[in-house]
């Protein structure tokens, strides 16, 4: 049973996400929004596959053994991926040299996040989610495709704040949706802890991928290197 409402929720919030991108989105901004989903997934997932011999250490503070095992923070966890969509989504209805800048640096933040996983992997144990609530089989269900492993930064914690940093500067929206995002950020910081995915320095080490990825793409004026990369698209679809 719980199966079939993951999926049904999985297929719907996709669904919606492709209407919204294609709707009410600016064409020249659908590939680089796609692509930088792409990016997201790359960061995680490339690192895994080289193999460096590097043995991985346990970032672990001791306040991290006093924080407890909420399973029901899944639920924020899992959350922040809509927070995450709708942040894309929400960008790429803005000015286009505004979006560009963000999304390359959202991009050189990722590729600093893979560095890392590279050259300083990091593990730790996680509990075992306890009881047959929705809560314990969606923690489980994560655990399962997310090994714990590729942690520090926390890219759920650099995500979210991207969200809220690019929420600062955003024009348009209704006015519910800064305060919103800010607490939402909060709250994903907390479920990375709670629900055991990350360990306390994660979480300010994803912060400070960010803003150095976004101090980059402004310093190096990257934000053109997704126009160039628009071009093509564009000129497919004119045609």
């Amino acid at each position: 049973m719980y199966w079939i409402i993951l999926w049904i929720l999985l297929v719907l919030g996709l669904g919606f996400c492709l209407w919204f991108l294609w709707k009410h989105v600016p064409r020249y901004a659908v590939l680089p929004v796609l692509l930088t989903v792409a990016v997201n997934g790359l960061a995680y997932y490339v690192p895994k596959l080289i193999p460096t011999g590097i043995q991985p250490v346990y970032m672990g503070l001791p306040i991290d053994e006093s924080i407890p095992f909420c399973q029901e923070f899944i639920y924020i966890y899992v959350l922040a991926y809509f927070q995450w969509a709708m942040g894309w989504m929400l960008l790429a209805r803005q000015e286009r040299s505004f979006m560009n800048r963000r999304l390359a640096g959202e991009w050189i933040s990722k590729g600093i996040c893979c560095l890392f996983f590279i050259l300083l992997p990091t593990i730790m144990t996680r509990p075992v989610p306890q009881g047959d609530s929705f809560a314990a089989f969606l923690t489980r269900c994560i655990y399962k495709s997310d090994a714990p492993k590729n942690l520090l930064p926390s890219i759920h914690c650099l995500e979210s704040w991207l969200c809220f940093r690019n929420a600062l500067r955003f024009k348009g929206v209704p006015r519910w949706y800064l305060p919103l995002t800010a607490l939402m950020t909060l709250l994903v910081f907390a479920s990375t802890l709670l629900v055991k995915q990350h360990v306390l320095v994660d979480v300010p080490a994803g912060i400070l991928a960010a803003e150095l990825g976004l101090f980059l793409a402004n310093k190096c004026r990257l934000g053109g290197l997704i126009e160039r990369l628009e071009a093509p698209f564009l000129n497919k679809q004119a045609a």
